[in-house]
């Protein structure tokens, strides 16, 4: 089975890899800070979902330690003047604070020459259309993406992780970005508690008929995290945890539903070892890697 990977996507465009700088803003999330809740999106770590994330500092000493990171990995082939970086704010709620520092950090980031684009991870009920028009701005001089935490269509659901928003908050979102001529990126968690797999596929079935403004996916696998208060429920309550073979086939199948056009920018993710509670075979991240490129290969 094709489909379009954030790495050839990168690479198509730019003409070399692309790696990813982990930075961030210093913002809190409404969702934390008693404006919506105290309790933050019960999956969500103390690390607000940024936890490989560069320590909070100034953005200069920022980029150069996620650079650093990030190098050790680069074939040493490349000289350094040549290696491109999108600067990816992940943690927490990236548009949500003091908007003319926001503004300024995200104008002074686009203007290194390495850093070919920038990634906003936010929420779409923290997106002013000042703040839009801005980003807009930045978008002509180098590729603006605008990450939104979806998770789930289903608003039982959503009420349940706590999310914090209705469906239609995202729609008024979404489409006040792409008018804007902005790339979005949704985030979706599959194997939520209580969800079926049909209730995972209408979620991705909602985010195809988007198509054709719909940039790009991250399709999450559900971490259970020491620390939240999913592992509360999760001690209290548990619940089924996909094996490594039914996720592959879950994403398979989210697969075939997407648009062919749909850049798929990540099919599992990460959770931190030390926080790892379930499943644990996630935390083999070259296992869990090939047995799902073999398992999409056969799908050919």
């Amino acid at each position: 089975m094709n489909y379009i990977s954030l790495s050839d996507y990168l690479k198509e465009k730019y003409n070399t890899k692309v790696y990813k700088l982990s930075l961030t803003t210093g913002c809190t999330c409404p969702n934390r800070d008693g404006t919506i809740s105290t309790g933050g999106c019960i999956f969500c770590s103390e690390g607000g979902s940024g936890d490989f994330a560069a320590p909070n500092s100034d953005i200069d000493t920022q980029i150069k330690i996620a650079k650093s990171l990030v190098d050790n990995k680069i074939s040493s082939k490349i000289p350094t003047d040549e290696r491109r970086y999108i600067a990816y704010f992940q943690s927490y709620t990236n548009t949500y604070g003091d908007q003319e520092y926001l503004k300024s950090l995200f104008s002074q980031v686009i203007e290194y020459p390495e850093i070919v684009g920038i990634s906003i991870g936010t929420r779409p009920d923290c997106l002013s259309d000042d703040m839009i028009f801005h980003l807009a701005k930045l978008n002509k001089q180098k590729e603006v993406w605008v990450e939104l935490g979806l998770q789930t269509i289903n608003e039982a659901t959503a009420k349940f992780i706590n999310r914090g928003y209705p469906l239609s908050v995202f729609d008024d979102a979404y489409k006040r970005l792409t008018d804007a001529g902005l790339k979005v990126v949704v985030h979706v968690i599959l194997g939520l508690p209580q969800e079926t797999t049909d209730d995972m596929y209408e979620t991705i079935k909602y985010l195809a008929n988007l198509s054709p403004t719909l940039f790009g996916i991250k399709l999450q696998l559900l971490h259970v995290l020491k620390g939240t208060k999913l592992n509360e429920y999760y001690k209290n309550e548990p619940f089924k945890i996909f094996e490594l073979d039914e996720y592959c086939s879950v994403v398979g199948t989210c697969l075939q539903l997407l648009p062919p056009t749909t850049v798929i920018h990540r099919l599992t993710g990460d959770g931190p070892k030390k926080l790892l509670v379930a499943p644990l075979w996630s935390g083999n991240k070259k296992l869990v890697l090939n047995t799902m490129r073999k398992y999409i290969q056969d799908l050919n």
